[in-house]
């Protein structure tokens, strides 16, 4: 079974969204968790950028043993020889060089033409390669590339000594089965070369980057590069979470396997929340404050009966503490009676009744009834118990 390598960037590409910047120990922090997350390479800057990220860098270089560490470079020889220092103290070091190939981008951004590109790809890759033993070059905007020219880019590093060709949706504009055909295109046209491993890099600006992502890996990628909580530019990079918990689940449909240690996936989400103070939208997949949590009656009572009817992975799998049955106007009788107990009361069937009828009263106005509710509610019928019981001792005939 083929393993799909997962190239984690939140140091990098997350990094640079607005709200989401870190200092070099914040930095440290998190590669340390992603490490023990199991991710096959940290990105860890944009050397060039700042003395402050090529520091940044380099500490996380020295510092990672167990996974590679790589840094990002323009086709351009300062910005290489930049992030070169900053990987000196790497034991896997990788060179992430990247140009943009499509039409738009070469005539209005770069200003420069097909051959100049081609030609700063070949150097670029090359001068790289003499001096780190992984390169791996990004053709920036290939979803909007004309596909021959970009057939001709990615072999032209190829050539040039690159070993990992990435296949960027950088402004999130493809859709799955384009996006895949692009993989099979490039394979086609390149050939499936040995020890050249093809790259999936997607944006979330139309909400498919995990789709498009999972699309380039039934194609044939083989590393897919992506971010905790799907942080990044605009809407986002592909979320590493979804990504790695869609390939567990559905296994056998594509045939693959990771290195991610799942039941690490909560607290590396919850470390980057409370390292960057952005906190997860309760309804993001896998790691949202809703995930695990029913509040619906009928899926309440699923749940109670056998997890599998509404949850296809465990909470605990994923390292989520455990599930949450929350009690609000949609909730059952079943996961009422269930709180009830784990808070260490039985009631009667009346009893329930009454503690339910006066809980969804209470949800209609404050939309969720908390344990310190649910244990005033209780408390007050359990009394009525008391006192009925008292009325009846009292009432009994004396004994003669």
């Amino acid at each position: 079974m083929d393993t799909v390598q997962f190239f984690d960037t939140t140091l990098r590409d997350g990094e640079q969204s607005p709200g989401f910047s870190m200092n070099v120990e914040e930095k440290l922090r998190l590669a340390r968790q992603l490490e023990q997350l199991g991710v096959d390479i940290i990105e860890a800057g944009f050397p060039i950028a700042s003395r402050g990220d090529l520091e940044a860098v380099r500490a996380v270089a020295r510092e990672i043993r167990s996974c590679g560490v790589a840094a990002l470079a323009r086709a351009k020889r300062e910005d290489v020889d930049a992030a070169l220092e900053a990987l000196e103290p790497a034991p896997q070091p990788r060179l992430h060089v990247f140009l943009a190939t499509s039409d738009l981008h070469l005539r209005y951004k770069l200003r420069t033409t097909r051959e100049q590109a081609l030609e700063a790809i070949r150097s670029m890759v090359r001068y790289g390669r003499q001096r780190c033993p992984e390169v791996e070059f990004s053709a920036e905007d290939a979803s909007r590339s004309d596909v021959d020219f970009l057939c001709e880019a990615l072999a032209a590093a190829a050539d040039a000594g690159a070993t990992i060709l990435n296949i960027p949706d950088t402004v999130g504009y493809a859709v799955p089965e384009e996006y895949a055909n692009l993989f099979y295109r490039v394979r086609e046209r390149l050939g499936d070369a040995p020890g050249v491993t093809l790259s999936a890099h997607c944006h979330n600006d139309l909400g498919q980057a995990v789709a498009n992502s999972l699309a380039a890996v039934r194609a044939g990628a083989r590393q897919v590069e992506c971010t905790i909580n799907g942080i990044g530019e605009r809407a986002g990079n592909a979320s590493l979470e979804e990504i790695a918990v869609a390939l567990a689940v559905r296994q056998a449909s594509f045939g693959v396997r990771t290195n991610v240690r799942l039941e690490k996936i909560y607290g590396t989400s919850r470390l980057l929340s409370a390292i960057t103070g952005v906190p997860v939208p309760p309804n993001k997949a896998v790691v949202g404050a809703n995930a695990f949590a029913h509040e619906a009656g009928i899926h309440q009572d699923g749940i109670i009966k056998n997890p599998l009817t509404y949850e296809i992975i465990s909470p605990e799998a994923v390292g989520v503490p455990s599930r949450q049955l929350v009690l609000g106007k949609h909730s059952g009788r079943n996961a009422l009676q269930l709180r009830l107990r784990e808070l260490g009361y039985e009631t009667t069937k009346e009893e329930l009744a009454e503690c339910y009828r006066q809980a969804m009263a209470l949800a209609d106005q404050t939309k969720q009834v908390r344990d310190r509710d649910l244990l005033a509610i209780v408390h007050q019928v359990l009394r009525r118990r008391g006192a009925a019981a008292a009325t009846l001792v009292q009432d009994a005939p004396a004994a003669t």
